[in-house]
């Protein structure tokens, strides 16, 4: 893949640039791309196809689409399976732009020179929201298309698409609703960075200086012109501050997401520092206290929103899988404009749980939500929603989450003047920053990470920079077999000398399983702890219980150790944790569920005749691949 779903434009002003060639070839991510595109992707042409009888026009679900299949398209190869997805690719392509010579047959693209108005005057015409927000996957698509094939058909629709909006707000049009779809943002930006056209840049601006100054409201989530609790939608379409002045992250978590990811793109290309600061400001706030410790967000189902700080309860958890696609997208750009490694950390941390969970490991079967906990006496996800469906019943996210893993490549690595970054470890070939790498492991199952240096600049000092996560406290690294000394700063091994072809870097990681305790002020989990193991974080299923023991009445063994264990035939290959813990006794039901606390000290009434229990713990991703059943990734102790 040479060319991603960011290409900075030459004046961007960002600390990293994406790399100029990525492919995967081997390992966990190429088994999940592998089953994308043999599976995933031609399914959700079968679910387009059946709605093609009812909806003949192309819709933002089949852009959506055609920009996976674009990012497949990118990868190359041969066969008939090759040669059908480019003729269905055609084929969408072609529905488009007879689409648009139906509702325009001569709209031209408009000549470079544009008006902006200073103020908008009373409305002369609107905007509709749905046009604003139909032109988003349009866009992406046709970018993507472009990238991937080098042919601008579906280019050309686009950016007419574009300059249609763009000439009736020169003509004085108002939006309806003010604010506009918060993808836009993203898209007009990634149509200027393809085509050089800086119109679109400034539409983009244009668009978010509108909601900045228009699209704020004083109503709370969900009040509408009918009075409160009319509007279940009304919080996507109004902000509480405008984005530089906000310091929470805050409403529907998709939504802030995708708008925060446009204005890093415009933050990027512009050099705006006031956008950056807080782009910096509102990423940390998410982290911080927003944040699952499978990095997935939104704490409520209700507004699908982000909730208050600390509020993250792990049994109604809507940790949308359209979020972990946003949150890795806004993630990604902050790792290239500022270069810090901790975006990359949360990246990672959110690809191998909160995203990976996202989809079955026979890529036929969706979640659009995720708990963290799922009780025994369950039937599925949070407020009655079912566990993983086929893609028809999955909403929006699968052709986001089929669109990730196609383009997955591009957020491995990175480059600058002085060499190249590893953000992320997975088998393959990377160029980027005047060189070019092979990386070989067998992540995240065993910690080694070999890198050849296949390319470097002649006669002159180059930087290799291999991302240390924070849980890696100790770790060992090596340039042609002899140990170097050298330490991370700021989350990156830097390796700077003069290379010769061919030399070999092997980085080991320590992946022995811990606990992670949260935070005094996560109150749902208090009392209890997680099992990770390197980026994957585990949770206990009821298929691995004896018959006649509850999930919901377990706690772990104080001290007891965690013993890991490879198995091969398990859920495609994971590595498991064993270890021990109790099944505490538990009172028969009576009409009310509380005691008296004794002498009130805290934890007096102690359980009796606890039975020891073995415990075994799975990948949190692979959870409900042998059927629907309780879960919990975090264990009283």
């Amino acid at each position: 893949m040479s060319a991603g779903p960011i290409r900075l434009s030459p004046e961007a002003r960002t600390a990293l640039r994406p790399a100029t060639a990525a492919r995967i070839t081997g390992g966990f991510w190429a088994t999940r791309r592998r089953i994308n595109a043999e599976v995933s992707v031609p399914q959700g042409w079968e679910g387009l196809a059946a709605a093609a009888a009812e909806h003949p026009a192309p819709d933002a679900e089949e852009h959506l689409w055609l920009e996976a299949a674009s990012w497949q398209l990118a990868e190359g190869g041969a066969g008939t399976a090759f040669q059908e997805l480019a003729e269905r690719v055609g084929r969408l392509v072609g529905a488009a732009r007879a689409e648009e010579e139906r509702r325009e047959p001569s709209a031209p693209v408009r000549p470079v020179e544009r008006r902006w108005p200073a103020s908008v005057p009373e409305r002369a015409t609107a905007v509709p929201e749905t046009e604003l927000r139909d032109a988003v996957p349009l866009l992406q698509a046709a970018v993507a298309h472009r990238r991937a094939t080098g042919e601008s058909t579906l280019l050309d629709v686009a950016q007419r698409s574009a300059d249609r909006i763009g000439a009736l707000f020169d003509a004085g049009a108002d939006m309806e609703p003010v604010c506009g779809p918060p993808g836009i943002g993203a898209a007009l930006v990634e149509l200027y960075r393809e085509t050089g056209e800086r119109r679109h840049l400034e539409l983009a601006e244009y668009l978010l200086d509108r909601r900045e100054r228009d699209g704020l409201g004083t109503g709370a989530p969900g009040d509408g012109p009918d009075g409160p609790g009319t509007d279940p939608g009304g919080a996507r379409r109004r902000d509480p501050l405008p984005v530089r002045e906000a310091s929470q992250v805050t409403g529907h978590a998709v939504d802030r997401l995708r708008l925060l990811t446009g204005v890093a793109d415009l933050a990027a290309e512009t050099g705006d520092r006031g956008l950056r600061e807080a782009l910096v400001r509102l990423w940390e706030d998410m982290a911080a206290t927003k944040t699952h410790v499978t990095g997935g967000v939104a704490a409520r189902d209700a507004g699908e929103s982000f909730g208050d700080a600390y509020e993250l309860p792990p049994d109604r958890a809507y940790a949308e899988t359209c979020a972990a696609v946003a949150a890795i997208g806004f993630g990604w750009r902050m790792a290239l404009l500022t270069g810090d490694a901790h975006y990359s950390d949360l990246i990672e941390r959110t690809l191998f749980n909160a995203f990976a969970a996202g989809v079955s490991l026979d890529g036929t079967r969706w979640a659009g939500v995720n708990p963290l906990q799922v009780r025994c006496h369950d039937e599925g996800a949070p407020a009655g929603r079912p566990g993983r469906t086929p893609w028809s019943g999955a909403g929006c996210c699968p052709p986001r989450a089929v669109r990730l893993l196609a383009s997955l490549p591009h957020y491995m690595v990175s480059g600058d003047a002085d060499g190249l970054q590893l953000h992320q470890y997975a088998s393959g070939s990377y160029a980027a920053g005047g060189g070019a790498v092979r990386v070989g492991t067998a992540y995240p199952w065993e910690g080694r990470i070999a890198v050849v240096v296949d390319e470097v600049p002649e006669d002159t000092d180059w930087t290799l920079s291999l991302r240390i996560p924070p849980w890696a406290r100790e770790y060992e690294v090596t340039v042609g077999g002899t140990p170097r000394t050298e330490r991370a700063r700021d989350g990156w091994l830097r390796l700077r000398r003069r290379w010769r072809p061919g030399e070999v870097v092997v980085l080991s990681l320590p992946l022995s399983p811990r606990r992670t305790r949260p935070d005094a002020r996560i109150d749902a989990v208090r009392g209890c702890v997680a099992i990770e193991r390197g980026p994957l974080v585990y949770c206990l299923e009821g298929a691995d219980l004896p018959e006649g023991i509850r999930l919901d009445d377990l706690a772990l063994h104080p001290g007891a150790p965690l013993d890991e264990e490879h198995r091969p035939g398990l859920l495609g290959g994971v590595t498991v944790i064993t270890t021990r813990g109790l099944r505490r006794a538990v009172r028969s039901r009576a009409w009310w569920p509380y005691t008296d606390g004794g002498d009130g000290a805290e934890g007096a009434e102690v359980p009796t005749d606890p039975v020891p229990v073995h415990l075994t713990g799975i990948p949190y991703y692979a959870w409900a691949n042998r059927g629907d059943g309780p879960m919990r990734v975090w264990i009283p102790v």
